[in-house]
């Protein structure tokens, strides 16, 4: 019941969106719906979940672990997006080919809010390489219209590049779901499911040179959406004109589900005995995307792109320590949630800064401290974190990475991390010190969001917890992770 509850109550909270007429109430179900997920997904963690639709639908240790980092997310955003959208407040009139049709954008935006929760939801859970594809796409069309929800030509042209560029990725990732079903009905046992389940087991009866293919189009295809370098390019306008908090979802939860569907073909792939082709394309991906944002995290001037292009440099990382293997898998995964909890911080007090101070430019933004004494705060540690400094979790996730590289003999490729890992150190900090310390300019706005309990809690307790991991892991997320990392082919720590 766990696994159905989870799916319908975002599902069912999200047509009730379009129905409720008073905006509060819209807001409550929001923050009610978050929490809800929330509180089962952590039930999850102590009850097992029963298998769906024949073994389709079915939340493995490697799913809850993604789920988590959406659930939790969700659930800082709704709270954030209270007073959000109460500032909002405003009703526009939104015309439909079909006439002119009246509409509350608020009811619009939290109804495709519940249902891409709902979605991300079923692509953590789905087994089943054909509806995982239909999870990854419905991604994609219910968080279109997120972007666009200040109705301006800017996040007109993101929510467009992001619809054309990540259609055109998900129709290469159909052909791999074509290419698996090839190889799998050409195994000498008979024709085999698409199951992950099913086709790990039977792995050594596929066609090797079809599933080749597969993994070929699925790595194009899903790190289309992932943003991996140079497939990243509708992620640094998408994250940077969506509403803080939906940057938040896109950069912590989105493209790690689209990195989930790509580690259901490394499943697979690992079982059929191909780990020197994936390997090799996953380190080669990695390295690569750490070094564009890299190098873009220095050219930036507006700092919400600059989290987009941090985005593409830990999307980077977790590619870079699955393909290495061993014990730097399992830092991969743990990098999955200490990343994503630490990018949902940054873009909620980005938010706060960018009410305050009324501007996107890092030239323009100074004396957060001063000015903004918690959001400067939250904004420096967030920084800390995501550029992998102790105490963090991002710290352990990453040297448990780098350890990985020294133990399965890459050393070159080690030194390479760790050398792009320290450029983007140096080029955030160049930014993000500039922007905390100093005398605030006298254009910011007079009322600060930092006393607003739904603006400051929601990353506060996010900045907590990667404390909290970088100190001490549970044991329970300790044996999740070596579970995960064991089904791809590494081991835990």
């Amino acid at each position: 019941m766990l696994t159905l509850w989870l799916i319908l109550i975002p599902t069912l909270g999200g047509a009730a969106a379009f129905g409720l007429k008073p905006d509060i109430l819209r807001r409550l179900l929001l923050i009610g719906v978050g929490v809800a997920h929330l509180g089962l997904t952590v039930c999850t963690w102590f009850h097992p979940t029963e298998p769906l639709l024949g073994g389709w639908i079915h939340l493995d240790p490697l799913g809850r672990l993604f789920l988590t980092v959406t659930s939790i997310l969700f659930a800082a955003s709704s709270i954030y997006l209270w007073g959000y959208l109460r500032e909002q407040g405003a009703t526009t009139q939104v015309d439909l080919e079909l006439g002119a049709f009246q509409n509350n954008s608020e009811a619009i935006f939290t109804g495709c809010l519940l249902w891409f929760l709902s979605s991300m939801t079923l692509v953590t859970m789905s087994q089943h390489f054909g509806l995982l594809w239909v999870m990854v796409e419905a991604t994609t069309l219910s968080s279109a219209p997120l972007i666009y929800f200040h109705r301006q030509h800017r996040s007109l042209e993101a929510a467009w590049k992001y619809l054309l560029i990540c259609s055109v990725g998900i129709a290469l990732a159909l052909m791999g779901n074509f290419l698996m079903a090839k190889a799998a009905s050409t195994a000498e046992n008979g024709h085999v499911s698409l199951v992950v389940s099913d086709l790990v087991q039977h792995a050594k009866d596929l066609d090797l040179v079809w599933l080749k293919a597969a993994f070929l189009f699925f790595l194009v295809g899903y790190g289309t959406k992932i943003g991996l370098a140079p497939l990243h390019t509708w992620l640094p306008d998408a994250h940077s004109e969506s509403p803080s908090a939906v940057s938040a979802l896109f950069s912590g939860a989105l493209i790690n589900c689209a990195f989930l569907a790509l580690l259901r073909v490394v499943q697979v792939c690992h079982a059929a005995g191909l780990q020197e082709v994936t390997s090799q394309l996953l380190i080669g991906f990695g390295l690569l995307s750490m070094a564009f944002g890299a190098a873009f995290i220095f050219a930036q001037r507006d700092y919400k792109r600059l989290l987009a292009y941090s985005s593409v440099e830990n999307m980077g990382i977790q590619a870079f320590g699955v393909g290495l293997g061993g014990v730097a898998t399992s830092g991969a995964l743990l990098h999955v949630l200490a990343s994503g909890l630490t990018k949902g911080l940054m873009f909620l007090v980005a938010g706060n800064i960018m009410h305050t101070y009324q501007t996107k430019s890092t030239r323009d933004v100074a004396g957060l401290w001063r000015k903004m004494p918690w959001s400067g705060a939250l904004w420096t540690f967030g920084f800390l974190s995501l550029t992998g400094a102790p105490p963090f979790a991002p710290f352990l996730s990453e040297f448990t990475i780098l350890k990985g590289a020294l133990e399965t003999n890459h050393a070159v490729a080690g030194g390479l991390y760790l050398l792009l890992l320290a450029v983007v150190f140096i080029g955030m900090s160049a930014i993000v010190l500039k922007m905390s310390q100093g005398d605030p300019h006298p254009h910011c706005n007079p009322e600060n969001v930092h006393g607003d309990w739904s603006s400051i809690g929601p990353p506060l307790v996010l900045c907590a917890l990667v404390a909290g991991l970088g100190l001490c892991i549970p044991p329970q997320l300790s044996d999740a992770c070596r579970e995960a990392a064991i089904s791809l082919g590494g081991s835990g720590w």
